[in-house]
């Protein structure tokens, strides 16, 4: 998809059958990464086929790693060592991928050469400072615009040293960057947050050979380590998984399969706030791939009940909060969400949209700084900007399953960047969803 797209969704069918959910964009842009710095050759089996996965392995690519593409979802990454890296030629674009521009942040501050990190105009208005301060306090020089937003121009020759790292704010970007950068400090570099977030730079890079020491809420790894490489089978990605979950237990009659779904404990918060809400979601086939626990989801239709998110929760759920709305609307009763301001700095102020596109197909929603109370009732037809945020999209996809008249959901072209061919997989299992 490409430029300004808009969908027309409708009730559709009760959801059926078994789906092969994409891989995990999280674990795919490091994996790229990481064979990317290993020495020897790594495969990649079960890589997101989405723009945000594809502009990392391009900046890899100007970056002088040579990555071939032997079939759809594969990749075979000739490493070049973490001292291989070369200088690339112009700026490198990280398309909408805040993940992509964060990591490479910390990655590119320990190079020798000088480099340039753009995105697309939704990821030039993320945050960046949260990653060029504690860089700078390693020794990095990164310039941003006024008020620390992208393009990141990143001076290299840095020499970077190790530090005890308290972050602020509780996001893997963040520690991901550091932990990058501590790879080619002097000493060792330590990650404390204030909530535990996603582990998957430290499972990798365990597998991958480098010795990290990490528990929920805190890594640490010393510099000059060299990376290994391995294989890496990509899990299918619990944040695309979500639209299905919410969308079989709000559609009456439904059932869904969704096939060897990525179980991280720090990605899978929305799956225990469902579970209190009274849904019906069972695990079978439970193994794992490259260190990351997967299993079978299996959900039906189920009555849920409006609940308070428990705020531990929340770190676990962050990008989840636009479907976790959708069941929300749907409930018996008010949910209540504390504790989510981060929501407001991701590729759309997503409180204030979904807020917004939820009053627009006739509910009730209360504002808070971080978070929200969402009244159910009966949704109705309507029109909803997605402003561009792919997440938002695909939840008023789901929303408009269960709502009484025609649903014009705009701005949808970014779905691609995350979940490339969703509205295709969607009527397969019976959504009414259609361009507009």
């Amino acid at each position: 998809m490409s430029g300004k797209q808009n969908w027309i969704a409708a009730r559709g069918a009760p959801l059926r059958g078994e789906l092969g959910i994409p891989g995990d964009k999280s674990v795919s842009h490091r994996a790229v990464m990481f064979a990317a710095l290993a020495d020897g050759v790594s495969e990649i089996d079960g890589f997101l086929e989405g723009e945000d996965t594809r502009a990392t392995a391009k900046v890899f690519a100007q970056l002088g790693v040579k990555i071939g593409t032997p079939s759809p979802s594969r990749r075979i990454v000739h490493g070049v060592g973490v001292d291989g890296l070369q200088a690339p030629s112009g700026p490198l674009d990280c398309g909408n991928a805040g993940t992509g521009m964060r990591l490479l942040a910390g990655l590119l501050a320990a190079q020798k050469f000088d480099s340039v990190l753009v995105g697309d105009e939704s990821l030039s208005k993320r945050p960046m400072r949260r990653v060029s301060a504690p860089l700078a306090e390693m020794g990095a020089k990164i310039d941003t615009e006024e008020g620390g937003l992208p393009p990141l121009r990143i001076h290299g020759g840095r020499r970077l040293h190790g530090i005890d790292f308290v972050s602020p704010v509780a996001s893997a970007q963040v520690k991901s960057a550091v932990l990058l950068a501590g790879l080619y400090a002097d000493g060792a570099t330590s990650v404390r947050e204030p909530h535990p977030t996603r582990d998957y730079t430290e499972r990798m890079l365990s597998a991958f050979g480098v010795d990290i020491e990490f528990s929920p809420g805190y890594a640490k790894l010393r510099g000059g380590q060299r990376l290994r490489a391995t294989d890496i089978a990509v899990p299918a990605d619990f944040s695309s998984a979500a639209f299905f979950l919410v969308a079989a237990s709000i559609v009456p009659g439904s059932e869904l399969r969704l096939r060897a779904v990525g179980l991280n404990p720090r990605r899978t918060g929305l799956l225990a706030a469902l579970r209190l809400m009274g849904a019906d979601i069972r695990e079978e086939n439970a193994s794992s791939h490259g260190g990351e626990p997967v299993a079978d989801l299996v959900v039906r239709h189920a009555p849920l009940r409006g609940i308070e998110v428990p705020v531990e929760l929340v770190p676990d759920m962050i990008d989840e909060f636009p479907a976790l709305f959708v069941a929300a609307a749907c409930a018996e009763g008010p949910t209540v969400v504390r504790g989510a301001a981060e929501l407001r700095v991701k590729e759309s102020d997503r409180l204030a949209t979904m807020a917004t596109g939820l009053r627009a197909l006739g509910l009730r929603v209360d504002e808070t700084p971080d978070g929200a109370t969402i009244f159910p009732g009966t949704l109705r037809g309507g029109r909803v900007d997605s402003h561009g945020d792919h997440r938002i999209a695909m939840s008023f996809a789901v929303a408009a399953q269960v709502a009484e008249g025609e649903v014009e959901i705009g701005d949808v072209a970014n779905v691609a960047t995350s979940f490339p061919d969703f509205d295709g997989l969607a009527r397969r299992a019976g959504f009414s969803l259609r361009a507009g």
